[in-house]
């Protein structure tokens, strides 16, 4: 029994850090809740650019590699740098939340998704699905976006997985870059959202990252 004791404090105080993922309890309700909630009166989300880019199946491929790539990336600092995996949750749930916020104060959508398919192909297809299983709704600033800049930031900042994964690294860069691109290809996010996650990464990586531009989360401080 004493032998139980002392493993499962090792483990405690190995994986302790689990609990951070207590936030999707808090982020899944409120999600769906504005997923039910805000369906048809809404600020209409649209940018003259917009309508220069066109729909390109293709890019669904990077569009949902997107999940893995925040999933795995978490799950490397989780078991291989507490202090990192404090600081990249840090950074993804403050815009996560701040991105719930603008939501709900401020009901947003889009009207960009073709009604007609030029095309009729397997990526065409994946297509039809994420529309049936996404509204164009909430959509400011883009998590897509936001969410990938975040994960790629994290990993940029791990001197230790730049030094070990070089090559992982530029692969990361990217698949960053094609997942920001594919979500104005696919029509799922406007110029204007894109932007925004753009701009939301960018401060909030001040506060989590930057050194001298204000004090961290103290979650961030977190040794490992």
């Amino acid at each position: 029994m004493e032998q139980i004791k002392q493993n499962c404090r090792k483990l405690y105080y190995k994986y302790g850090h689990i609990w951070v993922f207590l936030y999707i309890l808090i982020y899944m309700p409120w999600f769906m809740w504005l997923e039910q909630t805000v369906t048809t009166s809404y600020y209409v989300i649209h940018s003259p650019f917009d309508d220069y880019i066109p729909f390109c199946e293709y890019f669904v491929v990077p569009y949902l590699l997107w999940f893995p790539f925040i999933a795995c990336t978490l799950l490397y600092f989780f078991f291989t740098d507490k202090k990192g995996f404090y600081q990249m949750s840090a950074y993804l749930f403050t815009g996560m939340t701040i991105f719930l916020i603008i939501s709900t104060i401020f009901p947003n959508g889009l009207q960009l998704r073709p009604r007609v398919f030029e095309r009729d192909n397997i990526f065409v297809a994946m297509v039809r699905l994420i529309y049936m299983a996404d509204t164009p709704t909430n959509v400011l600033p883009s998590l897509h976006v936001y969410n990938s800049l975040a994960a790629f930031a994290a990993l940029s900042s791990s001197g230790r997985f730049v030094t070990e994964h070089k090559k992982l690294h530029r692969f990361c860069l990217v698949l960053t870059v094609s997942i920001v691109l594919s979500t104005m290809f696919l029509k799922q996010h406007s110029v204007v959202d894109v932007i925004a996650g753009c701009v939301m990464a960018y401060i909030i990586y001040q506060f989590v990252y930057v050194p001298g531009t204000g004090k961290s989360p103290n979650l961030a401080r977190q040794t490992t």
